[in-house]
């Protein structure tokens, strides 16, 4: 009996120093190390791609952000600001049903397939309004012109990044309504150009909020 017992309370406290050692390597030591490596190697990452403009945080270089104007009354879906460079379609986002104190940014696709019906009429729908509102006078883009991204939203319905043919038949109405020369506008354009990752790894794309920042300086020079 006596050596049930000791072997039991052997064992427990062989537990109970695993637990604690363990504790320590896995609940203190490797996350300090894994957020110090992130923090001196990528500091950037770490802490949320960040970006900044006039001194604070507008938003992060990993998810997208809408340039619309304020609703109208009567009006559920608001219209683009024009002005600003316009990035994808967010038909897969929802609205914040779970609590309403706060206003959150939901991430998600329009799980529709290829045909059907409310898809169809969504990129319809989008493709004219791109025709429309980029069709300026002295430019005309043709349906043929609109770039697949600019009709679509991704699979999070949060893509920061458009490409440059989507940006590129922006310039003319952007300019326009901002009273700038073209050539500067497409100038902005092309400096927020980046290329494939290590030369072969996805698409030339440009940030939109980083290109409407940039705007945002144009803007307040001329």
């Amino acid at each position: 009996m006596n050596n049930s017992v000791t072997n039991t309370a052997r064992l427990l406290w062989a537990g109970l120093r695993a637990l604690l050692v363990l504790t320590v390597i896995c609940g203190v030591l490797y996350p300090l190390a894994v957020t110090g490596i992130a923090q001196g190697l990528f500091s950037d990452q770490a802490n949320g791609s960040e970006i900044e403009a006039d001194g604070k945080v507008v938003g992060s270089s990993l998810i997208g952000q809408a340039y619309n104007l304020p609703l109208k009354k009567g009006q559920e879906t608001p219209e683009p600001d024009l002005k600003w460079f316009q990035g994808r379609p967010q038909n897969g986002l929802g609205a914040n049903s779970v609590n309403t104190q706060y206003k959150l940014i939901l991430s998600g696709a329009t799980n529709r397939s290829g045909d059907n019906a409310d898809l169809i009429k969504w990129v319809k729908d989008a493709k004219a309004a791109v025709v429309k509102d980029n069709s300026v006078p002295g430019y005309t883009v043709r349906p043929a012109d609109v770039p697949a991204e600019a009709v679509t939203s991704s699979g999070s319905g949060l893509d920061p990044d458009i490409s440059p043919d989507y940006a590129d038949i922006q310039v003319h109405r952007v300019a326009a309504e901002n009273q700038l020369p073209v050539a500067q506008v497409q100038k902005l354009v092309d400096e927020h150009t980046d290329g494939r990752t290590l030369g072969f790894i996805g698409e030339p794309r440009v940030n939109v909020l980083e290109l409407n920042i940039a705007l945002k300086a144009l803007v307040a020079k001329s």
